[in-house]
């Protein structure tokens, strides 16, 4: 049986690396996407000391040609792969003041950048694997809070545009789904990354609601 592949789009030290480790202790192979190649090599030496299968490429998921451009190497590198996490997000407080431009900046990475991806790793060959897409939402979605508009504005699309996807996709054999991490990622022992990506091997498995809250 061949390895499986997760990619896992968001790569960094928090919670993206690790949703990428969980799965790479089950023997998936792991591809690492983010903007900066340095941060990537770094990543790429780390998981192949601790002996996992990792390969990683530079994206810009503002840019949907990048997008496209990434999933079609994956695709010649490691063929069609298993599991997609989309892991984007600036939550950062507001500028201030802030204007139109601000605000879809923030959308850009939040959301358009996971529809690209959904858009490019979607395919039939992805269908007949019964693949997984897990995006990484917030409670900001429902329960915004002051100076965290963009963050608002966009963990709310991005939970519609999960449900949307979940509902399009099942048919055809694709689990779409989100979860939502009521807390600061890092905030205390609860929250830490390592806890919250057993969350995301949890969906993976179960594949039945669309969301679950980690709370």
């Amino acid at each position: 049986m061949s390895k499986k592949t997760i990619v896992v789009v968001g790569a960094g030290l928090g919670l993206g690396n690790h949703v990428a480790e969980r799965f790479a202790k089950e023997d998936f192979r792991v591809v690492l996407v983010a903007r900066r190649s340095e941060a990537l090599a770094e990543y790429q030496k780390d998981f192949e000391a601790k002996g996992y299968e990792t390969s990683t490429i530079a994206c810009d998921v503002t840019d949907a040609e990048s997008v496209k451009n990434a999933f079609g190497k994956i695709h010649e590198e490691v063929g069609t792969p298993d599991v997609l996490v989309y892991n984007v997000g600036i939550t950062t407080p507001d500028a201030q003041p802030l204007d139109e431009s601000e605000v879809l900046r923030h959308f850009k990475a939040d959301v358009l950048g996971a529809f690209s991806c959904i858009k490019a790793v979607a395919t039939d060959e992805f269908a007949e694997k019964k693949g997984t897409i897990l995006l990484t939402g917030g409670v900001a979605a429902v329960s915004p809070f002051p100076g965290y508009t963009c963050l608002a504005i966009d963990k709310a699309a991005l939970r519609g545009l999960t449900l949307a996807m979940h509902n399009e996709l099942d048919p055809k054999g694709i689990f779409v789904g989100t979860v939502m991490v009521c807390g600061v990622i890092g905030g205390n022992e609860h929250f830490a990354p390592a806890n919250i990506a057993e969350k995301y091997w949890q969906m993976y498995q179960e594949r039945k609601d669309w969301e679950v809250r980690y709370e």
